[in-house]
């Protein structure tokens, strides 16, 4: 799974004082007059995200693999007479006063800067991507990048962590750190106020420039790393996910247990993390994704301060594309559970393939779908086999995983992982129905304007955009794009990046079961 940073300690929580209330409140009650307002505006029943690295969807880390599923409502479906009128229908949901112009420019050590200008609300946020993910750990040293990300947040060399905790609680602003397979991520969000948000700023260029990695918190760290490997030992969905990634890439980077190994941190040294930091966390190696109520010239001053702040450094080198697997495979972990987790997959693609879009939609149809998808609807609905089954992309660097996965008893075990694989074997060959096709692109364009609806998301969006070289007008053409997508390409798709033939399968339950009454 993404690695999203695990390190939220107690002085990093939010403690609101009464300013800090207030300032809250002012700025809600503003989004929400603006929300308002804006014309074709609506709200989801409900937006629940989950999963491992960041699908092939417009949900952005990225990487945080996160499938957004969108609550049914009794409202009746759109269905147009002569043709899908997806468009028509963004055109109107969309905010006719948020427009998502991208500009992008170069920093003078190299990194690239992304900024969206949006007045709406009084807030900025700046987020750092950098190539600096769990992907760049050493072979023997797992978990590096991983502690790094977490270890800069702890102290600069003018405040310490209870410090940087207080002003930013002081100011209204947030800051947060994550790392991932692919990523690592700093990022600030504060109000656009030119006093508050200097100050809070000028803390943010410290701590990203002068990180301390003092020894009380490496050890806090390291046990909190330590004390989540005892915990992941039993927990079947990390089990199983843990074998998965090592066998699909035995020999990549991809493989590697990003939050370490027992062996790894205990050897992990704060020398370590400084070279980690050094090596990675630099402009040229970085992306600086801006948006939120400044103008284009105050953007710049925010980036230039931030490249000011970094060393030049030299850009990471692109991560080897993994080896195709030979056959298939199948592994069983033996585990003390009356219920069975079964993962099934392959490689997928890389970030920006033009098989995306068709495999966006077929993946919505198959097993994205929440209950309208063919897995779902087959599997769970029909036979009552499963708790639960869904499928996925994970679309990074290189070529990310295809997974699909189920939760059943053990004696459904075998059944329902034979269906599964049926499903798609079916699926891939012959392709989506035309009435499936229109219902899976009225829900993922219908619920665009969604994704695109607060600055958080397209900050995220736009780190994504530069850290994958995708175009800059990708938030512009993605639903036209997806509106073009045929049930033959969707077919080709599967067909071509799915290789069937040699599929990984990771069983976990109980052996010797003895067959019960499906439930």
């Amino acid at each position: 799974m993404a690695n999203s940073s695990p390190f939220k300690t107690t002085e990093q929580r939010q403690r609101f004082s009464r300013k800090t209330l207030n300032i809250i409140i002012i700025t809600v009650s503003i989004m929400i007059v603006l929300f308002y307002n804006m014309p074709g505006a609506k709200i989801p029943d409900s937006i629940t995200q989950n999963g491992e690295e960041t699908p092939i969807s417009l949900t952005p880390p990225p990487q945080a693999e996160a499938r957004v599923e969108v609550k049914q409502t009794d409202a009746k479906p759109y269905i147009p007479k002569d043709h899908l009128s997806s468009l028509d229908i963004i055109a109107k949901a969309t905010p006719k006063s948020h427009n998502i112009d991208i500009q992008s420019w170069n920093t003078t050590k190299g990194a690239q800067v992304l900024f969206v200008e949006a007045p709406e609300v009084p807030m900025i946020d700046v987020r750092l991507v950098f190539n600096a993910g769990g992907a760049r750990d050493p072979k023997k040293l797992p978990g590096l990048a991983l502690l790094t990300n977490g270890m800069i947040t702890e102290g600069s060399k003018t405040h310490n962590i209870d410090e940087i905790a207080a002003h930013f609680e002081s100011l209204g602003a947030v800051l947060e750190n994550n790392s991932y397979r692919d990523m690592a991520t700093l990022s600030l969000r504060t109000l656009s106020d030119e006093d508050l948000r200097q100050k809070a700023l000028d803390v943010f260029y410290g701590i990203i420039s002068s990180p301390t990695f003092p020894e009380d918190s490496f050890q806090r760290l390291l046990k909190q790393l330590t004390l989540g490997l005892k915990h992941e030992k039993q927990n079947p969905k990390q089990l199983v996910s843990r074998q998965f990634y090592q066998s699909l890439y035995p020999d990549h980077p991809y493989g590697h247990r990003t939050q370490g190994t027992d062996e790894s941190l205990k050897k992990l040294t704060i020398n370590d993390l400084k070279k980690f930091y050094s090596t990675y966390y630099v402009s040229s190696n970085m992306v600086i994704a801006i948006t939120g109520d400044i103008p284009r010239s105050e953007a710049e001053t925010i980036a230039n301060a931030v490249d000011a702040a970094l060393n030049q450094g030299n850009p990471a080198p692109r991560l080897p594309t993994p080896a195709s697997l030979a056959e298939k495979q199948d592994h069983f972990i033996e585990f003390p559970s009356s219920q069975s987790h079964v993962l099934m997959g392959a490689l997928g693609i890389e970030r920006g393939n033009d098989d995306q879009y068709a495999l966006t939609l077929g993946n919505r149809i198959l097993g994205g779908g929440g209950f309208g998808s063919r897995l779902t609807k087959t599997i769970r609905q029909d036979k009552g086999l499963v708790y639960s089954v869904y499928s996925h992309f994970s679309a990074m660097a290189v070529n990310g995983p295809f997974i699909m996965g189920l939760q059943t008893k053990n004696a459904s075990r075998q059944e329902a992982s034979d269906l599964m694989l049926n499903i798609l074997n079916e699926f891939a060959s012959q392709g989506p129905t035309e009435k499936e096709l229109i219902d899976a692109k009225q829900h993922l364009l219908g619920n665009f304007p969604l994704g695109i609806a607060s600055n958080n998301s397209i900050v995220g969006y736009l780190g994504v955009i530069g850290f994958y070289n995708l175009p800059l007008d990708y938030l512009e053409t993605y639903p036209k794009k997806l509106e073009r997508v045929t049930s033959q390409d969707i077919k080709r798709a599967f067909e071509k990046n799915i290789n069937r033939e040699a599929l990984i399968t990771i069983a976990l339950g109980q052996k010797n079961i003895t067959e019960e009454k499906t439930p």
